[in-house]
């Protein structure tokens, strides 16, 4: 059997272990091992995924993800949550669909803060649905933008789909964390806008509120979110003007959490516990992931799999933006079926080198790819974001929040129009960093 045959079954066998839920890090490691051996032999396979292993955990570069999840997981306890809510509900609050939109707001602080859709999607949902069921909005709105609101996280820096992107790929991480910026903003006026459109068409979908919160209440309000304000500068800033690489940017983001924590005692020791723990937890998981993906992707070298297909597209006679189309048209269809991480490793072996040879910057490309792949999470069957808010909210139909969510989804891919027709957009920040 050719190394090629063997490359092509091997991606088949890991998209069957994603479908039967065999956890993505193990389902990354058989492939790898049980494909090299196939082709190098059993000894070699087993040597190449032990340095593998070595080699990966203790790499200096990677020890931005477990800082940068510290950070998120201290903050997240920290009640965060609720004070970011009322902040951004006092200025907006009072405008048509306002409440609705002060969720989307809350979710892309608190999706940066935290790195994760699922954590994100609960907590703001805790915090949001009563008070917009309060004032009598249809929870066709409500669910959706909560929904939504969780999946800014993957472009709003730190994003640790984005740092993985980097490391998978050796793009580098500190442009691809700032090159989120312009795009999550851009993501954020468009589901603004979504719900201004929707609001607008049918007024009952959103009754507008009355009381309208005074200027001092507002800065008030201000006064008790600084600390993620700060932080936010301090970390992200230092790695725009140059001060500080991106892991140690990470490293004054978690001490600096920790600082505000113990200052304010707004964590007790208990909740310190919980977010160490849950820090360990996700490293390990992410871990695991990083080294299966190596090993597959090794695999997938060895196997000629890549220059093949990276050979056989630069023959063909078709406009780059074509090609394009189709890739992004796949991980939309993958991402229905696989969450986000699974085809980030799944593909970038694969894409990632036809994409930089059709002459597409990298950085770009890995923007867009988390923004499509993210989609996912808002599409039955896999839907995780939507199923998070049925558990928040078991009163609301599944139905309801998945013909609520359509609108949404047809903003996000605006948003990957926008970026593909305006690249600027993604690259000019970065190409301004020092």
């Amino acid at each position: 059997m050719s190394p090629e045959m063997i490359g092509v079954l091997g991606i088949a066998a890991l998209i069957v272990l994603f479908m039967l839920r065999i956890p993505v890090g193990i389902s990354l490691l058989m492939v790898g091992l049980v494909g090299t051996a196939l082709i190098r032999g059993l000894d070699i396979a087993i040597i190449q995924s032990g340095r593998t292993a070595f080699d990966t955990a203790s790499s200096y570069t990677l020890s931005v993800i477990p800082l940068f999840i510290l950070m998120g997981m201290i903050l997240s306890y920290s009640g965060l949550g609720g004070d970011l809510y009322k902040a951004v509900d006092s200025w907006m609050g009072h405008l048509k669909g306002g409440l609705a939109m002060a969720t989307i707001g809350t979710s892309a602080i608190f999706s940066s803060i935290s790195g994760s859709l699922n954590a994100t999607t609960m907590t703001v949902g805790k915090i949001t649905l009563p008070e917009m069921e309060k004032y009598n909005y249809k929870p066709k709105l409500s669910t959706a933008c909560v929904a939504a609101g969780g999946t800014l996280g993957v472009l709003i820096p730190p994003s640790v789909v984005l740092v993985l992107y980097g490391i998978l790929t050796r793009e580098p991480i500190g442009k691809l964390l700032i090159a989120g910026i312009i795009p999550g903003i851009v993501q954020i006026i468009l589901f603004f806008l979504t719900i201004y459109i929707l609001v607008r068409r049918d007024p009952s979908l959103a009754p507008v509120r009355e009381e309208k919160a005074s200027f001092g209440v507002k800065v008030r309000s201000l006064l008790k979110i600084w600390p993620f304000f700060c932080i936010f500068g301090i970390s992200i800033g230092g790695i725009y003007l140059g001060v500080f690489t991106p892991t140690e940017a990470a490293a004054i983001g978690a001490s600096s959490a920790l600082l505000f924590a113990l200052i304010t005692r707004k964590v007790d020791f208990n909740k310190l516990k919980i977010s160490f723990n849950e820090t360990v937890r996700l490293t390990a998981y992410i871990f695991l992931i990083l080294i299966g993906a190596t090993l597959f992707s090794q695999f997938l070298t060895v196997s000629r799999i890549p220059v093949t297909i990276t050979s056989y597209v630069g023959t063909l006679d078709l406009n780059p933006y074509l090609i394009l189309i189709f890739i992004l048209f796949s991980l939309f269809l993958l991402g229905c079926f696989i969450d986000g991480l699974s085809i980030l490793v799944l593909t970038l072996p694969i894409i990632y080198p036809i994409v930089t040879d059709l002459g597409f910057n990298g950085i770009w490309f890995g923007v867009i790819m988390v923004i499509i792949t993210n989609i996912g999470a808002l599409t039955p069957p896999l839907g995780v974001s939507v199923y998070d808010v049925k558990g928040v909210a078991p009163h609301v139909p599944i139905e309801t929040i998945f013909k609520g969510i359509i609108p949404m989804l047809l903003a996000m891919i605006a948003c990957i129009v926008v970026l593909v027709i305006f690249p600027d957009l993604v690259t000019v920040l970065p190409n301004l960093m020092k």
